[in-house]
């Protein structure tokens, strides 16, 4: 990790990324940073070893730990909140700001723990995630669809928006003109970027990924009509009027394959073989000509998450298909 020299990338209107370094990755997490008035906030915090790179984040940036209000997480998958107790510890005036449907996770969360573990395995989970912390309940702010927080002179409207999971929300930063999507407007990280601008898909992560939700969430977002988003993978990106066509184009993408194995059990191997076919296509559209192991080294981890979350979806369909349904 590099505490002594975090990556901090500075954003207009009093926002930072701060690279979290999650499993030794370099751009791929990001904490968002928002200062404003003498007050700050973290949207996501990676994992527990995260931890340290945002402290020192602050240090640098000359913030005290008892400026920062809030820690908002978008969303409860441990590459965005497996920090979340041990950074409340280390912020003394902090409150969580969580999505309802997460509450229970941080206050107890050894079941998040054990289903990450599932998907994982132990010895990733010991690696890259540590043991995670409770969170004190009395420290959670639950927020629900329209809440609005203050933090300095600006005003932070908390948005659910499912798709990617139930217990997801987004933030909506009107005096800055920008959103902070968490996983909801997809992944684009800055190496797949090109004069054409960033590459962007969508996040169908195990188990509630849901095309249709997706779809009205980023119909949603773009409605709003941001002058930038900021993802957790990986920060800044603008031009929606391309990025929202591509993520819905996607997301069709994805529920065709997933209706096309549609089973009990869906084959896993046939929905990656053509969800890397889809990835392939699209990066050469892009300007990236990857051959096979360049696609893995790249995106394996990405294509391998979306197969399990689609896969789970086809799953799903099967059990509610008419032809399935016993009467």
């Amino acid at each position: 990790m590099s505490t002594e020299t975090p990556t901090i990338i500075p954003f207009d209107n009093g926002v930072y990324a701060i690279d979290t370094e999650f499993a030794g990755t370099t751009l791929m997490d990001a904490s968002h940073l928002i200062v404003d008035n003498g007050e700050a906030a973290f949207v996501d915090v990676g994992s527990n070893f995260s931890i340290p790179v945002l402290l020192s984040a602050l240090d640098r940036l000359g913030i005290d730990r008892e400026q920062v209000r809030y820690v908002c997480i978008t969303h409860v998958h441990l590459d965005h909140a497996g920090g979340a107790g041990q950074i409340m510890q280390d912020l003394p005036r902090a409150m969580l700001v969580v999505h309802p449907r997460g509450t229970r996770h941080m206050i107890d969360p050894s079941a998040l723990y054990e289903g990450a573990r599932q998907v994982y395995g132990t010895e990733t989970m010991k690696q890259h995630y540590g043991e995670l912390i409770p969170v004190p309940a009395d420290r959670i702010l639950e927020v629900h669809d329209g809440d609005t927080l203050t933090l300095g002179n600006r005003t932070l409207t908390f948005l659910d928006t499912p798709g990617h999971a139930l217990h997801h929300y987004c933030i909506h930063d009107g005096t800055a003109g920008v959103v902070f999507a968490g996983d909801t407007f997809g992944i684009s990280y800055r190496s797949l970027d090109t004069d054409k601008g960033p590459f962007i898909f969508p996040a169908a992560t195990p188990v509630q990924f849901d095309p249709d939700a997706a779809h009205e969430s980023v119909d949603r977002l773009s409605a709003l009509k941001p002058n930038a988003v900021y993802l957790t993978h990986f920060s800044r990106v603008t031009g929606l009027d391309r990025l929202v066509p591509q993520l819905h184009a996607d997301l069709d993408a994805y529920a065709d394959i997933g209706r096309r194995h549609m089973a009990e059990k869906p084959d896993p191997e046939s929905i990656r073989r053509d969800l890397k076919a889809l990835f392939s296509r699209r990066l050469a559209d892009h300007g990236h000509a990857l051959d096979d192991k360049a696609l893995e080294q790249q995106l394996g981890m990405d294509i391998s998450l979306n197969t399990q979350g689609i896969a789970v979806w086809s799953a799903r369909q099967f059990r509610q298909s008419p032809s399935t349904t016993k009467v």
